[in-house]
């Protein structure tokens, strides 16, 4: 792997209802996410611009895509505060499980929150 490339290239986060799934990540994130079928399983995507070198990933309902609260945690971008994100999480049809926690003065900010899937998720802010 090059240095200077990204270490995440592509994450998908399980979901057993797509449009719930779409519903929670839109309305906690105030984004759109596009709609696509393919290779049989149904997904939307958190906006991205081809080219631009920074990870991609989306909601995915499919048979190898089972929610889980096991196994590795996706850390979301929530600059420049994660709380913003954090309040809507509940009223999205989340669960916040752990709260805005210090990581360190450089490092910044994290958060834990079940989504409305049953995945473990996280949050990260510099501030």
């Amino acid at each position: 792997m090059d240095a200077k490339s990204n270490n995440l290239n592509w994450f998908e986060i399980p979901a057993a209802d797509i449009k719930r799934a779409k519903a929670f990540y839109e309305n906690v994130f105030k984004i759109d996410m596009p709609e696509q079928e393919m290779m049989g399983m149904k997904m939307a995507f958190f906006p991205w611009e081809m080219g631009s070198g920074k990870a991609a990933g989306g909601l995915v309902e499919g048979p190898m895509h089972t929610p889980s609260q096991e196994g590795a945690v996706i850390y979301l971008n929530a600059n420049p505060d994660l709380q913003t994100a954090l309040d809507r999480i509940e009223d999205a049809g989340g669960k916040v499980v752990m709260p805005k926690t210090s990581i360190s003065e450089d490092i910044g900010h994290m958060a834990f929150f079940i989504d409305s899937e049953g995945n473990k998720m996280a949050l990260h802010s510099q501030n």
